[in-house]
């Protein structure tokens, strides 16, 4: 008889080579504690803390990771375009236009007795890039794989709060999930909709919080004080590994559970 729930874990934007080792240390004793059977990160911005490398993802893969999505920094080294196009564990969001490397949503296998899961990549329009539109091309991506795959899980990489929230209700009941992710702050509003879909509008990020969102403090302020260039570097200090953990009935693909993830949490005062 197989399981009756399916446990996954998405975590959020791996950040440079900090958010590599945090997750090279802990994903393999989450996935024992919390009993996960399947791993999806965002890997965006895993090479040096903007684009991805072939490095980072075996990195990732071997730590445990089955499926790393990504976002509007995918393409931002160009040695990885080869192994953009072909490996079929790495995707890019589905709604850039025609013919842009890579592929956007995949169906993978689940341990035995679970069936199989599709991974989908959208990226929003909002304060971003003027691609496709991604709620029309979830319509016509969900056509493609609900036949194929009992639970459907979204990474919807996107800059407002809004279009995720909204792209959360257009989607209630037909994903088994929709997680937000690239603004690098988690948020505190996972929950499960009505009609059966984990939400969070995003996961937060996994690398270094002594930052501005990964990046050095010094440079990011540079760049607001004076309204001029300033050289990006990757922050190293204040190393946390943020997510979120979903069940779902292996019987319908509707969500059952929702946490977040935030390891090791702040440290706070008292009031």
């Amino acid at each position: 008889m197989g399981q009756k729930t399916l446990r996954v874990l998405f975590i959020g934007d791996v950040v440079g080579t900090p958010g590599l080792q945090i997750v090279g240390r802990m994903l393999k004793s989450f996935i024992s504690s919390h009993h996960i059977d399947f791993v999806v990160c965002n890997g965006e911005n895993a090479h040096n803390g903007k684009g991805m490398s072939v490095d980072a993802l075996n990195q990732l893969l071997e730590a445990g990771v089955n499926v790393v999505t990504g976002g509007n920094h995918t393409w931002s080294n160009f040695n990885f375009f080869d192994t953009l196009k072909t490996h079929p564990q790495v995707l890019r969001p589905l709604n850039y236009p025609k013919g842009t490397y890579g592929k956007g949503y995949g169906i993978y296998r689940l341990p035995e007795g679970l069936g199989d899961i599709a991974i989908i990549n959208l990226q929003g329009r909002t304060f971003m890039s003027p691609i496709d539109c991604p709620f029309r091309t979830a319509d016509w991506v969900i056509k493609q794989v609900k036949d194929q795959a009992r639970f459907i899980f979204v990474d919807f990489h996107a800059e407002a709060t809004a279009e995720k929230i909204a792209l959360g209700w257009y989607l209630d009941g037909r994903v088994s999930a929709l997680i937000g992710t690239h603004t690098h702050v988690q948020t505190a509003d996972e929950r499960i909709l009505p009609k059966g879909t984990a939400y969070c509008t995003d996961a937060g990020m996994t690398g270094p919080h002594q930052s501005v969102i990964g990046m050095q403090i010094k440079s990011a302020t540079d760049r607001m004080l004076y309204q001029t260039p300033h050289k990006y570097e990757c922050a190293v200090d204040d190393v946390h590994m943020s997510g979120i953990i979903m069940a779902f009935d292996a019987a319908t693909g509707k969500a059952t559970g929702i946490e977040r993830l935030f390891y090791p949490p702040f440290e706070r005062g008292s009031l």
